[in-house]
């Protein structure tokens, strides 16, 4: 009981919040369950793959490297897992590639911005244009997925009305995905790794004196939160839309970046952010549909864009990144 009196208090805003969010929510459920649930349900589908990316861009600023090529890595794995997935026939085997991409690509970038100490914006923005040239040359027009990706129920939570069908009625990665947010908020804030990830964000030489090794700590960071990027991508492809185009992510990386930052770098605020994107983009979609508001669908398109730039706006001096987030680190040097 003390823990719970606890935790409440530790987290008295987000309880507090979370629960003005759950009443209205299911003041919309018992006035219009149909339509409820349907937005709920677009709201996290939009969710999944921008809360990945997201954690993607946390792990590497966390550890000091800022990582703008999220972009790049998601579209790169999403045409691996779709090719994959459509010339062998397999989900799995795509899901596989997608997710063995997203962690190849966050080895180069943390190779070349940690090791080589190339300026990290550069090296992400190089990401991004490679990722776009090398998947439109080598895009094949006409393939097509020969399944869909199966649903998993779970027990009881399944069953939970709103909250069940949405969230613990789902394929693959919208249950990975929050496990992940779970298990990244309990180690970044709970466990050596997490300490040692921040310290190096935040004072790397006070790090090194301790005897953590910066610079192998940021390599293994960067490159395993690659595969969070590479999940982002496999996602799009494999069950989100189940095909591929030129430019497939259409600034989801980007996206990801505002709401790292509308997060101040915490998991579950992250989470939270991205839900709220997916609900004003659910919402706007509704209204339209319902012919409450007449405008062209161009202007649905770029919600989620014209919300990244608000974003943006309203948390800059509101938050503070890592101290040491962007700067190289070489060891022994103060």
């Amino acid at each position: 009981m003390n823990m719970v009196i606890d935790f409440l208090k530790a987290h008295r805003k987000g309880v507090i919040y979370t629960s003005i969010v759950l009443v209205a929510a299911y003041t919309f459920y018992f006035i219009d369950e149909i339509r409820s649930t349907t937005m709920l349900e677009f709201a996290w589908r939009f969710s999944i793959p921008l809360v990945l990316a997201a954690l993607t861009g946390l792990i590497g600023e966390r550890s000091g490297v800022v990582n703008i090529g999220i972009e790049g890595q998601m579209l790169t794995s999403a045409f691996t897992g779709f090719f994959v997935a459509a010339f062998t026939g397999s989900l799995y085997a795509g899901m596989a590639a997608g997710v063995l991409t997203g962690l190849a690509m966050g080895y180069f970038l943390a190779f070349v911005a940690v090791k080589w100490q190339m300026d990290q914006i550069i090296a992400g923005v190089v990401m991004n244009i490679v990722a776009a040239g090398i998947t439109s040359f080598f895009y094949v027009p006409g393939q097509i997925l020969s399944q869909q990706m199966p649903r998993f129920a779970i027990p009881i939570l399944s069953d939970i009305p709103l909250i069940g069908p949405v969230f613990f009625n789902r394929g693959f990665f919208g249950l990975a995905t929050i496990v992940i947010v779970l298990t990244l908020n309990f180690m970044l804030f709970r466990s050596r790794w997490g300490l040692r990830t921040r310290a190096a964000g935040e004072y790397p030489h006070a790090a090194d004196t301790a005897g953590v090794d910066v610079i192998k700590l940021r390599i293994a960071n960067v490159s395993l939160a690659g595969l969070l990027a590479g999940t982002a991508g496999a996602y799009l492809a494999l069950e989100a839309a189940g095909t591929f185009e030129r430019g497939f992510t259409g600034g989801r990386g980007f996206t990801a970046l505002a709401i790292l930052i509308f997060g101040a770098w915490y998991p579950m605020r992250a989470l939270a952010a991205a839900l709220f994107f997916g609900f004003a983009t659910a919402l706007a979609s509704q209204l339209q549909a319902d012919k409450v508001i007449d405008i062209p669908q161009q202007f649905i398109n770029i919600l989620p864009s014209t919300l990244t730039l608000l974003v943006l706006a309203f948390a800059a001096g509101r938050v503070r990144p890592p101290a040491a987030v962007g700067a190289p680190y070489s060891k022994g040097n103060a």
